[in-house]
Order: C-alpha cells, then structure tokens, then sequence
C-alpha cells in the first residue's frame, strides 16, 4: 500500500439531520467521483442513524486534492451536520498530507503485515 492511502472516518450525528445529510453526501459522492484519484470513496450508517462511517483510498498524491479542492466547498455545512470522532489513516503519507489530516483529528497507523490484492 505505498503508493495508497486509506482513511476510515468514524462520525456521530443527529438522526433528525440524517436526510439532510445523506443530500449533502450525494452531492460530495458526485463531486468525488470525476476525481481519478480516488479509488474508493463510500459511506455507512448504523441502523439508528447515530453514526456513520467514510471509508476513502486514494493514490497517496491525490488525497490533498480531494480535501483542499473538491470537499472544501460542502466542509462547513458537512462539519455542521456531523462530528469527526475518529480519523484512521492507513498507508504512506507525506508532511503535507499529515498537517491537512492532523486538523481532522487524525491517527495513522503504519502497516507491519499483510497483504493486498
């Protein structure tokens, strides 16, 4: 996963918001999908629309473009509707990548085995 980058978003929410929200991911799903970068790109919710879950892979050098380009226009209204609890990130980063996470609370974890297919 060198050239990868994983981030698995633990977010809570107000289930009198989750309509209004999953409006506002379509439209940040549409946005993101004409990025070539972005390998994957889905979100989940539990069953009582409390939480919710992103899961992103990018090739590591286009994940700053996804942030600072395509989902800085939805951050405010997104980041008013949701908490960010918890931000994994898995694979190689770069300092500059590390200081645009940092500000989502972000942890990383450095891969020690495994595979990927």
């Amino acid at each position: 996963m060198t050239d990868e980058t994983v981030c698995i978003y633990h977010l809570t929410l107000d289930p009198a918001n989750f309509e209004t929200f999953k409006e506002l991911v379509g439209r940040i799903v549409s946005a993101t999908r004409e990025e070539p970068g972005t390998l994957s790109y889905e979100y989940s919710v539990n069953a009582d629309q409390t939480a919710a879950h992103i899961i992103e892979r990018y090739r590591t050098p286009d994940l700053l473009g996804h942030v600072k380009d395509t989902f800085a226009p939805f951050a405010k209204r997104f980041l008013e509707l949701v908490t960010i609890e918890k931000l994994f990130v898995y694979g190689a980063t770069t300092p500059e990548i590390r200081a645009t996470l940092d500000g989502f609370g972000a942890i990383y974890m450095t891969s020690f085995d495994g595979f990927t297919r």
